[in-house]
């Protein structure tokens, strides 16, 4: 790619081969002029005032490209489902969520891309929930003109992957069994039905019905499998989830044939949710802190578990690192450190 510097006296019926940014302090930052702007008479004291006593026109040249077409080609190499590409802007195009759903990164790919020198690529967090919209992704190149070789060798190492994509969330029905012997004889009002179908309803899940029994394991079991039957395609149950021995919600759930995944997680608020599956439709042990803390793990695993994610022990490992809730008086979960260590 070849440019040529042109005093802005001088460049009356000239190409702009990039585009111009103009920044008032406090005001505005965007761009004046865009590319392939014929720059005009009325122009001159414009570009001036932007501090621009020349500007460059470009022409083009065998295996170089211009700083636009090169973030329009990663920008496509990128994006996946549930993605649409904004207009190019001063040589920068974000990537935007078609629909509402938890957005997936293939974080070791974008570090590989990331390497290569010359070119960005920067996104939200993997796992995190978004609204249709939403900006979820960036990307541009450093140089003005780059090396076409160098968004070659990028489309290369991402071919037949994609960097940055969108589950949508499903519309499960779910069974909800609340535990205790103090709300099954009425002793205490139960709190954890209308924080888990408050949650439930962010997300226009249908309860299948909603079962409160004693501290009986078999009577646990028995609403469990019960629920399943009844077209359940998940199951929550909440209370008696510590390790005392009244406490017997996880011997209810292994009754059913369920295969433990983590009784226990590296979560504060959360640290004693259990997480089973029976087949493949999950059970979630909700602890007490989900009753009394806005956000908890309940949080983090709801959402990937109504995009079908089958969380692994690993998953659940790697909540450690992000999984501290700062409890911060004005919560502004999901937008915030909790859970983004993965």
């Amino acid at each position: 790619m070849k440019m040529k510097k042109i005093p802005v006296a001088e460049a009356v019926g000239s190409i702009l081969c990039h585009d111009i940014t103009q920044i008032i302090p406090g005001e505005f930052k965007g761009r004046a002029f865009k590319k392939g702007h014929i720059i005009t008479e009325e122009d001159i004291p414009v570009l001036l005032s932007l501090g621009k006593d020349h500007v460059y026109v470009w022409e083009k040249k065998e295996g170089y490209l211009h700083e636009n077409e090169a973030a329009e080609r990663l920008a496509k190499l990128a994006a996946g489902w549930g993605i649409s590409l904004s207009e190019v802007k001063e040589g920068k195009i974000n990537l935007i969520a078609d629909y509402s759903g938890l957005l997936k990164i293939n974080t070791e790919l974008l570090i590989k891309l990331n390497s290569l020198g010359e070119i960005i690529l920067v996104t939200r967090h993997n796992n995190f929930p978004v609204e249709k919209g939403q900006k979820v992704a960036g990307t541009r190149v450093i140089p003005l003109i780059i090396k076409e070789d160098k968004i070659k060798e990028a489309e290369n190492l991402a071919e037949g992957q994609n960097v940055v994509w969108i589950l949508p969330f499903r519309k499960i029905k779910v069974g909800l069994v609340i535990t205790g012997n103090e709300v099954y004889y009425s002793r205490i009002k139960d709190g954890f039905g209308p924080v888990v179908r408050k949650k439930l309803a962010d997300y226009s899940c249908e309860i299948v019905e909603e079962r409160i029994v004693p501290d009986n394991s078999k009577k646990i079991a028995n609403s469990i499998k019960e629920l399943i039957n009844k077209g359940a395609q998940m199951i929550i149950c909440t209370g008696g989830m510590s390790v005392d021995p009244d406490d017997v919600t996880p011997t209810g759930i292994k009754k059913v044939g369920a295969k433990i995944i983590s009784y226990g997680a590296p979560v504060l608020p959360g640290s004693m949710f259990l997480l089973a599956y029976r087949d493949n439709i999950p059970i979630l042990g909700l602890p007490g802190c989900v009753m009394y803390f806005k956000t908890t793990v309940f949080d983090l695993v709801l959402p990937r578990v109504l995009v079908g994610d089958k969380i692994t022990p690993e998953d659940i490992a790697s909540y450690g690192h992000g999984g501290l809730c700062l409890e911060c008086e004005n919560c502004n979960y999901p937008r915030c450190s909790f859970g983004k260590g993965r």
